[in-house]
């Protein structure tokens, strides 16, 4: 498994070790003894899972707030995504930069999103299947977002017609979000 510094600060691109034969593959998809040794210090205690049907849906910017705040282990079981982080960390180099990486079933890539960070992704085929590990359980009332599309911001998702839920479609700018990450560095 290797661990690869991402262009914002703390973000970790992973890129996990595949052993194939005849019958498919195995991966080991996270390792403590890893993150241990690299000093991550990550008690993931929910897993999530999410579906996309087609092609063009986005999901995100998304994040919780303060003390509520969650850093992610994410990847793609099925089909591929345009996973984006932004950093919203007030006091950090990169601040409201953001970091795009495709994470797809063939390329078995996962990405570490450290708490601090708005995330969202897109679909980029149909069927794609995500599963992420947080280590703060869903707070409803910390939740938080930023707008997709946000000028400032100026992420190339690929299109400019995804297919959005209601709730990202009427998520704020960054700068008149409240992210709780005001005071935070990196």
């Amino acid at each position: 498994m290797r661990l690869i510094k991402g262009e914002l600060n703390g973000l970790l691109l992973i890129e996990p070790d595949i052993f194939s034969d005849n019958r498919g593959y195995f991966t080991e998809t996270w390792s403590r003894q890893v993150f241990d040794n690299a000093g991550l210090d990550y008690d993931f205690v929910q897993a999530n899972q999410s579906f996309s049907k087609r092609r063009g849906i986005l999901r995100g910017i998304h994040f919780q707030r303060g003390e509520k705040a969650q850093a992610k282990l994410v990847r793609c079981v099925s089909g591929a995504v345009l996973d984006v982080s932004v950093d919203l960390r007030m006091h950090s180099s990169t601040y409201g930069k953001w970091q795009a990486v495709e994470l797809s079933a063939d390329n078995h890539r996962e990405l570490l999103i450290p708490r601090g960070f708005g995330h969202g992704m897109i679909s980029l085929t149909d069927d794609v299947t995500f599963l992420y590990l947080v280590d703060n359980p869903y707070a409803p009332e910390a939740d938080g977002g930023i707008l997709w599309n946000d000028p400032d911001l100026n992420i190339d998702w690929g299109t400019r017609e995804p297919i959005l839920s209601g709730k990202d479609s009427r998520q704020p700018l960054l700068k008149d979000a409240v992210t709780g990450f005001e005071d935070w560095n990196a």
